[in-house]
């Protein structure tokens, strides 16, 4: 601040005093950055609070930082390691996975082939046992057709007798006899 000099106060009025003053300070006074009287002082605590931060960054921040990043870099590694660890145990799991299914598939393919052997062997014994039954039936048939035919043709050769001694009694009027008849159908069946 500008304190006018004594004789000056005396012999001024107090408004002349205060606008002198205004003028004063605003022609004295310049911006302290600028100043060339103020470079050193400038100069020196520039010095000092740069000192103070470097100090404060080197004992206090850059050892936090410096934890952090130790911290961070031994997690990563322990992650890298547990996902190293985790993949081989996968890889394994799969590897064991696709060993089981090879066996079973290949038991499946044993199965399959087993049940289809079962199943032609059971299909072969039935064939077998349809044939047999239908063989047996088969005999049974011709023999009762043998039987029904011989008895047809016994009955034929009565049917015939009678036709021809029907036939004879028509055509001369005279009833023939039962042994010239049945002799008679015998060579011409013979």
């Amino acid at each position: 601040m500008f304190v006018a000099p004594a004789y000056a106060q005396e012999s001024t009025s107090s408004s002349e005093l205060q606008t002198e003053l205004e003028i004063d300070v605003h022609e004295e006074t310049a911006f302290p950055p600028f100043d060339s009287s103020t470079y050193v002082s400038q100069l020196v605590w520039l010095a000092i609070t740069f000192g103070l931060f470097y100090l404060f960054l080197k004992k206090v921040v850059l050892p936090r930082i410096e934890g952090i990043l130790e911290v961070r870099s031994s997690r990563i590694s322990q992650d890298l390691d547990q996902a190293a660890r985790l993949k081989e145990e996968a890889d394994a799991s799969v590897a064991a996975y696709e060993q089981e299914l090879a066996d079973a598939r290949a038991k499946a393919t044993i199965i399959g082939q087993q049940a289809r052997d079962g199943a032609k062997a059971e299909a072969e014994a039935q064939r077998k046992q349809v044939e047999a039954t239908l063989d047996s039936r088969l005999v049974e048939a011709e023999a009762r057709i043998a039987l029904i035919k011989d008895a047809a043709m016994r009955d034929v050769d009565q049917i015939a007798e009678e036709t021809a001694d029907l036939i004879v009694q028509e055509l001369v009027g005279v009833k023939a006899e039962k042994a010239a008849v049945s002799a008679a159908v015998k060579a011409a069946r013979g």
